[in-house]
């Protein structure tokens, strides 16, 4: 009997093990907007070096796809928004996946095809991409099969489509926006595809400091908020949780495709914060707790970004997501 017991034991720690294993799916996104970044094997071999086993890149560069080959890293490829409108046309589709996805296959470990980022009609920055993304989507997804690719095609979204966020349980999509992206659900659901999602907690700080708390986006606040949430993140999660529920896409998995937090060039953008909220994002994720909605269920994240890029346009906060310095100094002590 004692013998059973201590095999029942064994076999519970090394299950618990296993949980905790597949609750530690950290990557990293790898921004090429710098004039004085490494070269693509080098930012290879570093991720390496820091033990980081999941990147996302935003196109399919010649030059970084070729470092990546043996490197048993997993990736997220994008596919520009401005690419968007031609992979309307199923042949082109087909050509692209040929091109970027077959020609490296099986030496680059492709995770997602990530088919444009943040688009939205409501966006004046990416509305004109709209009307393609759903044809582009189911385009590539007849390529994947048709080249018997083991990869999984979905889009980012960004939390700006979302209304009634708080409670997050009260979240839905815009209303202005339902026939754009209940058809993008729908098509995700019936092809068992995961949502990407970006969350940001800093800007949903910055967006309205009054309301949120500082301490509440950074992971420290102790107790609970009203409706029952200790962080912005989960809250933010949660709420796209619900809305992608509510739109059709119940048991869908939602991917973080990216979260981040500037330490340098707005409100609230600092090293100090900076290094606590990754410090703290990644033992949230590492721990598999899951969020209040979600509880158990494991997070993958990718953190937004490896490098600073000082030629990123927008706000300056845009150049200063960064985890690592250009020269490959750490900003901050992370553990991967």
């Amino acid at each position: 009997m004692m013998a059973n017991l201590f095999m029942f034991v064994f076999v519970g720690m090394v299950m618990t093990y296993l949980q905790i294993i597949e609750a530690q799916p950290i990557g990293v996104c790898y921004g090429r907007n710098g004039n004085n970044l490494p070269s693509a094997q080098d930012v290879v071999n570093f991720y390496k070096a820091n033990g980081i086993t999941n990147m996302r890149v935003y196109d399919p560069i010649a030059e970084t796809l070729t470092a990546l080959k043996g490197s048993n890293i997993e990736i997220i490829v994008d596919i520009p928004n401005d690419n968007l409108q031609a992979l309307t046309d199923p042949n082109a589709a087909a050509n692209w996946v040929n091109a970027n996805i077959v020609a490296y296959s099986p030496d680059v470990k492709f995770k997602y095809i990530n088919v444009g980022n943040e688009v939205s009609p409501s966006n004046v920055a990416t509305s004109k991409f709209a009307p393609f993304l759903l044809p582009a989507l189911q385009n590539v997804q007849q390529a994947i099969t048709k080249f018997q690719l083991q990869v999984k095609v979905s889009t980012a979204i960004e939390t700006g489509i979302l209304t009634n966020t708080y409670p997050p349980s009260q979240s839905v999509f815009r209303g202005d926006i339902s026939d754009f992206i209940n058809p993008l659900i729908g098509f995700l659901k019936q092809n068992n595809l995961p949502v990407l999602a970006n969350i940001y907690p800093y800007f949903g700080y910055l967006g309205d400091p009054a309301h949120v708390p500082l301490p509440y986006a950074l992971f420290t606040q102790q107790n609970p908020d009203p409706s029952g949430y200790h962080n912005l993140f989960d809250a933010m999660l949660d709420a796209t949780y619900y809305a992608v529920e509510k739109a059709g896409g119940e048991n869908l998995p939602i991917v973080v495709s990216e979260s981040g937090w500037p330490s340098a060039g707005g409100d609230g953008a600092s090293i100090d914060n900076g290094g606590t909220y990754y410090t703290n994002l990644i033992s949230h994720v590492k721990s598999g707790a899951g969020t209040p909605h979600k509880p158990g269920t494991a997070i993958e994240t990718y953190l937004f970004a490896m490098f600073d890029e000082n030629i990123k346009i927008g706000a300056e906060t845009e150049k200063h997501f960064g985890v690592f310095h250009p020269d490959k100094t750490p900003k901050y002590n992370l553990k991967f």
